[in-house]
């Protein structure tokens, strides 16, 4: 295991800038996600980590060692790619000793290094099947033993569950998250998923046209996002336009006043998560931010209804409601149906 200090880290192709001066530190032990949307930089980061790719400039340490221009092979670093990469002609036993063998480990540790990295994936009972008589789940979890069974100062994960099914996806992704604490690796991993990136990473470094915008927990970029595209990137959530006026409150252009626990100067918008409104069928007896509207439309979502309500300025805000609390609130499905919503002051963020 070992830290990972990254600063100035750049990469240009032509006129355009995949990584822009970047600098992140990961410490011993942590899991850490990248992630953002397609063309933002961040697997050419992950490239420039295992050694794939050259930067054009700044530094990666690992362990208090530069390996910015390290070759792969010297950087004691497993790497998961995105489509498995195992070799079809090979068992999964000789697949999860491959890396071993190009290091010259000695042939009597080979059978019982994969033997654990195997066991630790549940796999042991596979080790003489070939990659194509292994489901998409099993192959992914036998790259992620050859990745281990080197033992690696760090583990860096391609999108390693985008070729799953769903249902899959959320298995292995429970696993992994799991093997990572069970042997405290360091650990980055690369997605464009930002479900799978809030349940897995202890932080988050959400990337835009090879730019950081934010690194936190999970928590952090959630509730307390740094600017809209934050916000609006990780989760779903209702933006007003508008301003905060001399009473300290924040008016709406569509004319809703709305009292937040937070008073950034210059604030220009309103975010409100959907799960964060509370609906009434008749007015709150007391409270700030009490609005009145009528029912747009709702979509059944299993265990929650997303409900779209029209406010009297012509906005329209979204709530993800239960069903239940929808029942004993009294309010009826109903377009048209005149309903009443509440916000608490923590939950009005302005950006």
């Amino acid at each position: 295991m070992a830290n990972i200090a990254i600063s100035g880290l750049n990469k240009t192709y032509g006129s355009f800038r995949a990584v822009d001066f970047i600098d992140l530190n990961v410490q011993e032990g942590e899991f850490v996600i990248v992630l953002g949307p397609s063309g933002c930089g961040k697997t050419t980061t992950l490239r420039m980590l295992a050694g794939f790719i050259e930067p054009d400039g700044g530094q990666v340490i690992l362990g208090g060692r530069d390996i910015t221009y390290e070759p792969p092979y010297r950087r004691n670093i497993g790497l998961v790619f995105q489509n498995y990469a195992l070799f079809p002609h090979l068992t999964i036993f000789e697949n999860v000793a491959f890396g071993l063998r190009r290091r010259g480990v000695n042939h009597s540790e080979i059978t019982p290094r994969v033997k654990d990295a195997l066991s630790l994936v549940d796999l042991s009972h596979l080790t003489d099947r070939l990659p194509r008589q292994l489901s998409g789940g099993q192959q992914q979890r036998v790259a992620i033993a050859r990745a281990i069974a080197i033992r690696p100062d760090v583990l860096l994960l391609d999108e390693p569950l985008s070729n799953l099914d769903a249902k899959l996806r959320l298995q292995v992704r429970d696993e992994l998250r799991s093997l990572q604490k069970r042997l405290g690796i360091t650990t980055i991993m690369v997605t464009h998923d930002q479900d799978e990136a809030m349940s897995v990473g202890d932080r988050l470094v959400l990337m835009r046209s090879g730019r950081i915008e934010q690194i936190g927990s999970p928590d952090d970029l959630y509730n307390r996002p740094a600017n809209r595209f934050v916000a609006d990137f990780i989760g779903r959530t209702n933006f007003l336009r508008g301003r905060i006026e001399k009473d300290q409150a924040f008016h709406s252009e569509g004319g809703i006043v709305l009292t937040s626990a937070s008073q950034p100067p210059g604030a220009t918008e309103a975010m409100i998560r959907p799960e964060a409104i509370r609906v009434r069928s008749v007015p709150e007896q007391s409270g700030p931010n009490a609005i009145s509207g009528t029912i747009h439309g709702h979509v059944f979502l299993g265990g929650l209804i997303e409900l779209a309500i029209d406010m009297p300025g012509g906005e329209r805000i979204t709530g993800v409601i239960s069903p239940r609390e929808l029942e004993e609130a009294g309010v009826k499905l109903i377009p048209n149906a005149p309903v009443y919503i509440s916000v608490a002051p923590k939950d009005v963020v302005l950006l």
